[in-house]
């Protein structure tokens, strides 16, 4: 089995390589940073293309790519190989790893020694991590040896269960304080940048009056600095429903399943491969093999 090398495309959008700096440039701007998951090299060629600014390599291939039942299993070695995929397709992104569960909970020194595998193997600009609480430790240790981290409040998927499943979170007064606490200590501890997930777009907006680095909002309204989207989710490559925060920019699944089933048809009935679809040989070479056939 065989694929054109790949080449170098030229892009729609030239620009200069995203930053961490380049993150707080923006915010000042006012202009909206645009975030996407992506987990394998042809998929980070076409983001690349569409002009993103930053990309996640995001625990969520757990589900969307590996067939796990939630985020919690992956492994870091498993992750690092669609990291690696991502960074050889991108030039221009920042390039955010997402930690997995169960590789820096543990102590200060499990935390860095996981984010500098991502920098140093995978490649990563950033990392990014769950919760607040003690994580807020880990993400100062982690920024404490000058590695850019993201943190992520709110819906935090590694821990859905604690926080009583994939829902909507902060929709009381104390949990939605917690939360604002919980992402000002991050602030505080050195982050980057932070991650508003699944929070009522009136506690998200009060938040950001005490956040001073950028936010990036999944499911948390308008006043975010940001938007992040998981590929199989704005795309529709799933048979199943997808949170009430996402829209669909396209239904690819019924394209792509249409594709196969045409190709599938055409194989069985002997329509494809024809002539224009093979290789050709010059008549004279063709009846000497024959001769050499006996």
């Amino acid at each position: 089995m065989s694929t054109h090398p790949p080449v170098e495309t030229s892009t729609t959008h030239e620009r200069l390589p995203m930053t961490v700096p380049g993150l707080m440039d923006r915010k000042r701007s006012g202009e909206p940073l645009v975030m996407v998951t992506c987990y394998d090299y042809p998929s980070a060629r076409i983001v690349e293309e569409a002009g993103v600014d930053l990309v996640l390599v995001g625990d969520t291939a757990a589900m969307t790519v590996l067939g796990y039942d939630s985020t919690v299993p992956v492994t870091v070695d498993e992750l690092l190989v669609l990291v690696k995929a991502v960074r050889r397709g991108l030039r221009s992104p920042l390039l955010v790893g997402d930690l997995p569960f169960g590789s820096y909970e543990v102590s200060d020194e499990q935390a860095v020694a996981t984010a500098q595998r991502f920098l140093k193997e995978g490649g990563c600009d950033a990392v990014k991590l769950e919760g607040g609480g003690v994580m807020v430790d880990r993400a100062h240790a982690i920024a404490s040896t000058g590695i850019p981290v993201i943190g992520h409040v709110g819906l935090t998927p590694q821990t859905a269960t604690a926080v009583g499943g994939f829902k909507a979170q902060a929709r009381t007064a104390h949990r939605a304080l917690n939360t604002i606490e919980d992402a000002v200590a991050l602030q505080e501890a050195g982050c980057c940048a932070i991650v508003f997930e699944a929070i009522p777009a009136p506690v998200a907006q009060l938040a950001m009056e005490q956040i001073e680095i950028p936010v990036i909002g999944i499911g948390a309204g308008m006043s975010t600095d940001g938007q992040v989207l998981v590929w199989h989710d704005l795309l529709g490559l799933y048979e199943w429903g997808s949170p009430r925060f996402v829209k669909r920019y396209a239904e690819l699944r019924p394209e792509i399943l249409r594709a196969l089933e045409n190709y599938a048809a055409e194989v069985r009935t002997k329509e494809f491969p024809t002539s224009e679809y093979t290789y050709s040989i010059d008549p004279a070479e063709l009846e000497e093999l024959r001769g050499l056939l006996g």
